[in-house]
């Protein structure tokens, strides 16, 4: 049996990528029994991604007795063979290819983590298809299953952070292409299980960390080069990788009729004032802003999440002094800024 994740268990600094990948795919205690609980195989629609191999990992070593299937175009074919060597099977698959998908196995339980983001103002157009067409398209084809559905806080209006944001009840309020096609990907997967009793739980992401990429890594690299850290976004909700598919995946025993949001991220919204400066001192050097610091943005409140999981097992002070040993001696990144500041809707 391999380890759960605990705090007791948390590791001082993570030292290789292959460190990290092992954390981010150990399953807690509560995954393990609630995996236990929800019938049948598992499948990963959109597992080359950032997140998917991890959860797709972490999902089998939660599980060993469940087939975890992992489903994507796989243009690298690295991920694959990553992928089949935990004993994960994979399909190569291009999900806006109808005929494609109609010959994807039947499975009980789908994490649905397709979607476009970034480029989406070059190219408006792939980014509603594949947030929208592709969606429904699944939907249909499972509609005898249970679908977690990845979107995104963005779908939100912004809040103000004193009042902890929004939860799950207020409606979306898009700003820009990206956030609306992530509503119309809700809406494939409302409507397909209002018509056809599809049980789900769609999960408004906050900021997952990753030693690779993330917030805390973006703020981070400001100030370890000493530039300039935009503060109009002063606050963000941040959880760790591990934590966040945790959560995910233990929402399958969740899932409701009609399938209804879930906000996932950390229980508090974090000052980026004050992680910065908490970098510097590690660093120490002095954090420069940039901007006037506002009272609102993309914000939510978790605390659904927090009845059904509990909280988090790694705290933000943890992922702070990871990432700062990460970015100090310079170990391998993803080059992909979050854009957590980003507050027009332009991605």
């Amino acid at each position: 049996m391999s380890e759960r994740l605990t705090f007791e268990s948390l590791p001082h600094l993570i030292e290789t990528e292959e460190a990290l990948e092992e954390l981010i795919s150990r399953p807690t205690q509560g995954l393990v029994d609630d995996l236990a609980d929800v019938p049948g195989d598992i499948i990963v629609l959109g597992v080359a991604g950032k997140v998917g191999p991890s959860i797709a990992r972490m999902a089998k070593r939660a599980a060993p007795g469940k087939k975890v299937i992992g489903v994507a175009r796989f243009s690298d074919p690295d991920s694959r063979r990553e992928l089949e060597r935990w004993d994960i099977e994979t399909i190569k698959c291009d999900l806006l290819d109808r005929e494609a998908v109609s010959r994807l196995p039947k499975v009980a339980n789908v994490i649905y983590m397709a979607g476009k983001k970034f480029g989406t103002n070059e190219d408006p157009s792939f980014a509603w298809a594949m947030n929208t067409t592709a969606p429904a398209t699944v939907a249909e084809h499972y509609r005898a299953s249970r679908i977690v559905a990845f979107s995104t806080l963005c779908v939100y209006p912004f809040g103000v952070v004193a009042h902890n944001g929004w939860d799950e009840s207020v409606e979306p309020k898009p700003l820009g292409d990206y956030a609306n096609s992530c509503v119309g990907r809700e809406r494939a997967f409302q409507y397909g299980s209002r018509v056809h009793g599809t049980p789900g739980r769609i999960i408004r992401l906050n900021y997952a960390i990753d030693l690779r990429y993330g917030v805390l890594h973006d703020i981070a690299s400001w100030v370890y080069r000493r530039e300039p850290i935009p503060i109009a976004t002063g606050h963000a909700s941040v959880i760790w990788q591990g934590d966040s598919n945790a959560q995910i995946l233990r929402a399958l025993k969740h899932c409701t009729l009609p399938t209804s949001p879930l906000n996932i991220g950390g229980p508090e919204q974090a000052s980026v004032r004050a992680i910065a400066h908490a970098f510097g001192q590690i660093f120490g050097k002095e954090p420069v802003f940039e901007g006037t610091e506002q009272p609102n943005g993309w914000v939510n409140s978790t605390f659904q999440a927090q009845q059904l999981f509990g909280y988090p097992t790694v705290p933000l002070a943890r992922m702070i002094e990871w990432v700062a040993h990460w970015v100090r001696n310079d170990m391998p990144i993803y080059d992909k800024p979050t854009r957590y500041e980003v507050r027009d809707g332009l991605f």
